[in-house]
């Protein structure tokens, strides 16, 4: 959806009237004082400009009490007034919601994970239903990133190590974006994901429609090896068709021969593969940089088994 730029097409979300009619009054105001100025100093430069042939004494002015008071005490009474005017709306943007829904969500370079009540996990999406409250419980894997929804008009850092909080009330169905508002690494740039929302029934029916999906039996290991690279946002570094990414492609990667940084030719068999998802700076393949992050630990051997069947069915 396109940045909203009028306080009527702002009112997708819980503050995000607030913080436009916010900026709209600062604006106001220095726009007040911008044409005051302006046009004083226009109308000075020319009321007492100096006459030809004229020679006058330039008057001798030590000052004006009452204009300086004036011109102290206003300023300050607006600072206050923006300061305070703010100030409610970041405590409104801030406040715990009722009844809020919790999402997990986790954010690695450079890719954005979204971990339903239900237990489900998917990345660079967040469906969210509309007029429900929401409370995102976020953390980082690896560096600073800042969970970024310009429509909302709503930032927060997400960071390593520690939670942080936000709070969303969709008010307005559609489709809007997600960045990462800190720099994060040469994939900065494409660390993008979706916010969906929905009205309650059609949620419901995605619910319902995924749940189904998860209880219709066993999956084959290529199969479970696409979801979780689907679910580990694995897309937002490798592209599975050949388009250059800030990782490797992984289109026909199983069995072919790559070069290295060091300039060694390896071939991409099993091992490689699993050493790659475990170390993967080891063996760095030549032109990229050594920026994907471990898997060891968080991914179990069979799910390295399973994302290997996977990358062999990418021919």
């Amino acid at each position: 959806m396109p940045y909203p730029t009028t306080l009527k097409a702002s009112e997708v979300s819980l503050a995000s009237h607030d913080v436009d009619a916010v900026f709209i009054f600062i604006l106001a105001i220095a726009g007040f004082f911008f044409v005051l100025t302006q046009g004083l100093l226009i109308y000075f430069a020319i009321r007492y400009r100096k006459k030809k042939g004229v020679e006058e004494a330039t008057p001798y002015i030590t000052g004006n009490h009452a204009l300086e008071v004036v011109w102290i005490v206003i300023p300050s009474l607006l600072l206050v007034a923006i300061f305070v005017y703010g100030l409610t709306v970041f405590i409104k943007m801030r406040t715990p919601l009722p009844n809020a829904a919790e999402i997990q969500v986790t954010a690695s370079q450079f890719t954005w994970s979204f971990k339903y009540p239900d237990g489900r996990s998917v990345a660079n999406e967040l469906r969210l239903p509309l007029g429900q409250p929401v409370k995102l419980i976020m953390i980082s894997r690896d560096v600073i990133h800042g969970f970024f929804i310009p429509a909302y008009r709503q930032k927060q850092d997400v960071l390593p190590g520690s939670y942080t909080y936000l709070w969303l009330l969709p008010k307005q169905a559609g489709t809007y974006d997600i960045y990462c508002s800190q720099y994060c690494g040469t994939g900065h740039s494409l660390m993008r994901a979706t916010l969906i929302v929905m009205p309650q029934p059609q949620y419901q029916a995605w619910v319902a429609a995924e749940l189904q999906k998860q209880q219709a039996g066993a999956q084959s290991p290529a199969e479970r090896g696409k979801a979780l690279f689907e679910s580990a946002g694995g897309g937002g570094c490798h592209s599975i068709d050949g388009s250059p990414k800030v990782g490797p492609t992984l289109k026909g990667i199983f069995g072919s021969r790559v070069t290295l940084t060091t300039g060694q030719s390896v071939v991409a068999d099993e091992e490689y593969l699993r050493e790659s998802l475990e170390e993967p700076n080891e063996q760095v393949v030549q032109g990229f940089q050594p920026i994907m992050p471990s898997f060891r630990g968080s991914l179990k051997q069979d799910e390295i088994a399973a994302l290997i069947a996977y990358m062999k069915t990418l021919k």
